[in-house]
């Protein structure tokens, strides 16, 4: 009997081994299926293969999503759905298929840079030294490090971390002390003038552009109604609740609406919307789950639905009016916005893209209480109010589009309010330490080390 289990368990480990072996793919047996290939909504994505982890990756829109192997030409996505690669009779690949669909490769020929691999191309013999940030024309003051609070000796171990890829997908670090920019470190292809997707970071500018709105007397206040703003639509599952819901009730997530993005069962599912043609309207033809002001709820469609009303009462798109007034007066020139919301956005979802430097400047303006070089930009009463805990979302505190929050550094908790977004995307702001810390990453769909950095390497020095 002895023999027997033996003789099993070694059989087990060979056809274990087996496994393992037959859908283990060799780095130049990934790169065959290199390309830019068709995509949803008429677009495009790149495949590339990673050198560096040996992993096949999909690109979509600078965004990186891995793709696992199971067997021979068949991949899984994040969502463990299958990717299956097509070949033809002389076996080369000609596209894939996901979900049904099929999708034809456009061009084998792509070149990517060793730099989006690596988050420095010398990391083996990396050895950090501080210098201090480049002053710009930007309107940011840099000063040295030295002449702060903070720990040089932890930042140099948190550089260390991220270059050795114990922080995988840190794209930058950037910290704002007492007024001046005074660390800013960036990663892989990125650099101070590329641009980077803010995600669901966007949320919080939407809320300073409603403020503006406000403050300029094109919105009335908070209170108004969001159905006034739309006599054009026919909504579905109207009710008295739902005549209700105030401009106050989409800053703070408590529309009351069926769409709650940790419920998989709520119709306001953001993949739905995405694919909708009117993502307003999407929005406001959900069942009422509750009442105006009651639960919070992650539900992207409140803030689609407030950039639009910010739209039918400036009479300017979302983008022009942000250019026009935010960004003119804290000096933001270079910024990429497509604020369409229908199904050509599915893949974007109506974000903006910024410079970490001026993500950093966003910051700035709210930790100074609106104010940027002696002019008040966003009333003072309205950065109050947004940064105020009006509900809780997701078990956190919640102000008109902003997370009011707080990391707990060895017994000691620092509160913070985040605009944060997919992918590790964060703009801190510590009003008891006087400064605004910026992460940007690429972790998208996976867990971000963006707070245990900031957890473990800015905000012990305070601590002293």
């Amino acid at each position: 009997m002895k023999r027997t289990c033996l003789l099993l368990l070694f059989l087990l480990s060979l056809f274990s081994g087996y496994s393992q072996q037959k859908f283990k793919i060799t780095y130049e047996q990934l790169k065959e299926y290199e390309g830019i290939y068709e995509y949803q909504n008429n677009t495009t994505l790149q495949i590339a293969a990673s050198p560096k982890d040996t992993i096949l990756y999909a690109i979509i829109n600078e965004s990186k999503y891995a793709l696992k192997p199971s067997e021979k030409d068949i991949f899984l996505n994040m969502s463990k759905e299958k990717i299956t690669f097509l070949r033809n009779n002389t076996a080369v690949i000609t596209g894939y298929t996901s979900d049904g669909k099929t999708f034809n490769l456009i061009n084998k020929k792509v070149n990517f840079p060793k730099e989006m691999w690596y988050p420095r191309l010398n990391s083996k013999d990396f050895k950090y030294v501080y210098q201090q940030p480049k002053k710009d024309l930007d309107g940011l003051v840099t000063e040295l490090i030295d002449n702060t609070t903070l720990d040089k000796a932890l930042l140099n171990k948190m550089m260390q971390k991220i270059v050795d890829g114990t922080y995988p997908n840190v794209h930058s670090v950037l910290i704002i002390k007492d007024g001046k920019l005074v660390f800013e470190e960036y990663f892989y292809e990125y650099n101070k003038t590329k641009l980077h997707e803010m995600r669901s970071a966007t949320k919080s500018l939407v809320s300073a552009l409603t403020g503006i709105a406000i403050d300029k007397g094109l919105i009335k206040d908070a209170n108004e109604t969001v159905l006034s703003f739309f006599p054009e639509y026919t909504l579905k599952n109207l009710t008295e609740d739902k005549r209700q819901i105030t401009i106050k009730n989409l800053l703070t997530n408590q529309s009351g609406l069926d769409c709650d993005l940790s419920n998989p069962k709520s119709e306001g599912n953001e993949t739905t919307m995405n694919y909708s043609e009117d993502w307003v309207k999407f929005t406001l033809d959900l069942p009422m789950v509750d009442v105006p002001g009651g639960r919070g709820m992650y539900c992207s469609g409140n803030p689609i639905t407030l950039g639009k009303i910010v739209e039918k009462a400036t009479k300017m798109t979302l983008p022009d009016f942000a250019k026009e007034t935010l960004f003119k007066d804290i000096g933001i020139k270079n910024f990429k916005w497509n604020f369409k919301p229908d199904a050509s956005s599915a893949e974007t979802f109506c974000q903006i893209y910024l410079t970490p430097r001026d993500m950093a400047k966003f910051g700035l303006l709210y930790l100074n209480k609106g104010v940027w070089n002696d002019k008040q930009v966003i009333s003072k009463e309205w950065v109050k109010e947004s940064l105020t805990k009006h509900s809780v979302v997701q078990g956190v505190n919640y102000g008109y589009l902003w997370w009011i929050k707080y990391l707990e550094v060895n017994g000691t908790k620092y509160y913070g309010k985040a605009a944060q977004g997919n992918g590790g995307q964060k703009i801190y702001i510590w009003e008891d330490q006087n400064m605004v810390t910026v992460i940007t990453g690429g972790n998208y769909n996976s867990q971000s080390p963006s707070d245990e950095i900031i957890q473990k390497y800015i905000l012990p020095a305070f601590k002293k």
